[in-house]
């Protein structure tokens, strides 16, 4: 599955999801509205209209209402497939990574929980997504009094951050979209201090899907085509040199889709070999590793 993915023009896999990223910041209003593209986990340019809200989606891979009121209107933009800010149990004083934050979502529920002597940075390659975090960054610094959220613009496989500096490396449903997912765990292990720790909720394969799925433009930008088998999930984070390597499946955010008449997992379970189901292929993995110490 991977080797064929890197097939495709890097350069044109990001061009297209950073066009659909930066329409999504554009078209995106508040948290509380339907899912602006209506798509779920990282699809910003879907056709049609799901069912679900931002927060919906949210509370089903496991976040809870109470951190949802939390954040500043709009930061919650419905591309969350699990919840890695739970996953890292964040501490007090940490310096926190998060690889690409979109409007702040995982970044503003961080920065309490690492206090005022800790650090959330948001790392985004699309410009109009950072420009929307850093709008919110106002509104969180009201909420909660604190000053220790920063947003910065680069890309998943070449991190604006310093060796060894971060504490957690966190990322929610972003991997996927990287045409070079080896370099994007390199960099994740470089820039974790000794002992540091890496807490992603992503999406991955139980086995490899159609050719005519992977073909789908949206369904690449949807986080699926794009999506590596478990097996390899593990490897890429075994070969930047982590240890502890920690897999957990959960079915749920797929499961929750269908329920929700997403366009997406409509138009791939339409795709898909008869008397199958999306969830057969595709599930929403928590991986957590240590960087040894």
């Amino acid at each position: 599955m991977e080797s064929k993915l890197n097939q495709v023009d890097a350069e044109a896999v990001r061009e297209r999801v950073l066009a659909g990223y930066a329409a999504m910041a554009r078209a995106a209003t508040a948290s509380r509205e339907k899912l602006a593209g209506g798509s779920g986990c990282c699809s910003p340019t879907g056709s049609g209209s799901s069912t679900a809200t931002a927060d919906d989606l949210a509370k089903r891979v496991g976040y809870n209402a109470a951190e949802l009121a939390t954040l500043p209107d709009g930061a919650n933009m419905g591309l969350s497939c699990g919840n890695p800010t739970a996953l890292a149990a964040l501490k007090p004083g940490e310096v926190v990574v998060d690889l690409g934050s979109g409007g702040g979502f995982d970044v503003f529920l961080a920065g309490p929980r690492v206090g005022a002597t800790g650090r959330v940075i948001g790392v985004d390659m699309t410009p109009d997504m950072l420009g929307k975090a850093r709008r919110n960054t106002a509104a969180y610094r009201e909420r909660t009094g604190l000053d220790n959220v920063e947003f910065r613009l680069g890309e998943i496989e070449h991190l604006p951050v310093a060796d060894r500096s971060a504490d957690v490396v966190i990322s929610n449903c972003v991997i996927n979209l990287s045409p070079d997912k080896a370099q994007v765990w390199r960099e994740i292990a470089r820039v974790l201090k000794p002992g540091g720790r890496v807490a992603v909720s992503d999406l991955a394969l139980l086995r490899p899907l159609p050719v005519q799925i992977q073909e789908l433009v949206r369904a690449w930008i949807g986080c699926v085509a794009g999506a590596s088998l478990v097996s390899e999930s593990e490897a890429f984070a075994r070969g930047a040199g982590l240890t502890d390597i920690q897999l957990q499946q959960k079915p749920e955010y797929v499961e929750a889709l269908s329920g929700f008449e997403d366009p997406l997992y409509d138009k791939i379970a339409a795709a898909l070999p008869a008397g199958t189901r999306p969830s057969d292929y595709v599930i929403s993995l928590n991986v957590t590793a240590r960087k040894p110490g």
